[in-house]
Parts: C-alpha cells; structure tokens; sequence
C-alpha cells in the first residue's frame, strides 16, 4: 500500500490517498492437502496473488494444510480462513507459527476477542482480516471491525444463508448490494464474498474493493468441496489479468 499527500498553497485543505494494487485471492475450500497444493501450484501460474487456506481445508487438514502450503510456496501470502469466534489469541498465534500471513475473525465474536486476535497479529507480523457475517447491521459491523484494529474488512454474505433465502423463493442477498456503502464505512481494504459471479468478482475493485477473492463455486465446486471442472487454469489467467489491470485502487481519501 502507497499513499500520498496533495497540498497546494493556495488551498486550506490537505488531501491523504491511500492506494492499493488489487489483489486476487484463490480459496483453497478443498478437504486435503495434496489437491490444495495441486490447486495452489495452477492458480499461482495464472497469476493469482494470495493464497487463502480455506475453511474446510483447516477443519480436515488444520495446521498441517498451512504448513504444507508455505513449505511449498514460501514466498507467498497466506490467508487462514479461520472464522475465528472464541480463543482469538491462541488460534492466530497458532496460524502464523505455521506460516500464515493473514488470519479471519468473525464481527459476531465478542470484542474481546477481536481484540486478542488483533494483538497477536501484532505480535506475530501478520494481518488480520475481519469477516462481518451476519451482522444484523453489515455496515456498522465493518465499522466495529476497524474501530477494533482489523488490517482488512471482508463484506461477506454466507453461503447458508444465500441458499436458505433463495429456497424460500425470495430474492438471495449479494455483497454487492451493500459493497459501496461498507467501503465508504471504512479506511481500510475490504474485500467482497459470498455469491458472486466471476463477472461480478472482478468488477469490485470498481466498487473500491481491491481484494478479489475467487473461489467456491468459482473455482471450487462448491458442494463437494474439490477443483471444479474445466480450464480452470486459463479462466484464472484471465481474470487475474482484469483485475490487475485496473491498476492501484483507492482505499482512503480524507480531507482536513
């Protein structure tokens, strides 16, 4: 991240950028490590920047899956899908030991826990990513997440309840139907989850995301938990030249 200050002689006013290249991140929602590093290995040929250890990679493989991908990608940015809800300290410490860069924490957790999670990011170098799933207010639940000391917010509708809405034959929710308003909310990177098209995906750095997450059932089939099927390959190519074609993405404008 870059940032910059406009000041002009004649003006009272000092304007601070914050900019960001965007970022794709390939979620690894795969239950064993040998097709997750199979995986890992493809999407970083196409370009892909991070690497994120899904959730159900942890809960079948748990640290080895992490330490499995830094070994064999030790240059690489990790993402630790925790959803991390209680022992906030423990599980972040325990992650980065293992050679996460990045770990999860839920808003829904108590701030308590936010708060350890956060300072073990601290203690240990690494960033921590806050997840406002199901926040009855997702807006000010992305504003608690960065009030707590959250390094990203990630604006994330869930997977339970986008199908639970949409079986009830009403209309499934979107990260995209608040995206605006929690980038606006916030003065660090979000990033978008939970529904999208790969279309829609790309396109939110537009909305002043620069962290573009693909992964179930874009690139994971997103009911049996493996590589989905086709060029996966080839699809991601182009789309991690898309989005890193938009160039640095603006994440903090202020003016005094």
């Amino acid at each position: 991240m870059m940032g910059g200050k406009f000041d002009e002689a004649t003006s009272i006013q000092a304007f601070w950028i914050d900019l960001m290249k965007p970022v794709v991140q390939i979620s690894l929602d795969l239950t064993n490590i040998k097709e997750a590093l199979g995986t890992a290995e493809m999407a970083l040929r196409a370009g892909v920047d991070w690497l994120e250890a899904g959730t159900p990679l942890i809960l079948a493989e748990g640290l080895h899956g992490v330490r499995a991908l830094r070994e064999r990608f030790p240059d690489t940015p990790i993402v630790a899908d925790l959803k991390t809800m209680d022992g906030g300290y423990l599980e972040a410490e325990m992650m980065a030991k293992a050679g996460a860069t990045h770990v999860v924490v839920m808003a829904r957790a108590h701030g308590e826990t936010m708060k350890c999670v956060v300072q073990a990011g601290r203690d240990h170098g690494i960033g921590v990513m806050g997840d406002n799933l199901g926040c009855p207010d997702m807006v000010e639940g992305a504003k608690l997440l960065e009030d707590l000391g959250c390094d990203f917010v990630i604006h994330h509708i869930g997977y339970d309840e986008r199908r639970g809405i949409a079986a009830r034959g009403e209309r499934m929710p979107s990260p995209l139907d608040q995206l605006r308003e929690v980038v606006d909310a916030v003065s660090v990177p979000v990033q978008a989850v939970g529904g999208l098209s790969l279309e829609q995906a790309v396109r939110t750095p537009e909305f002043g995301a620069p962290l573009v997450v693909i992964g179930a059932p874009l690139a994971v089939d997103a009911d049996s938990f493996r590589t989905a099927d086709g060029n996966l390959e080839g699809t991601l190519k182009i789309i991690c030249d898309r989005v890193h074609g938009y160039g640095d993405v603006v994440v903090k404008s202020e003016s005094s």
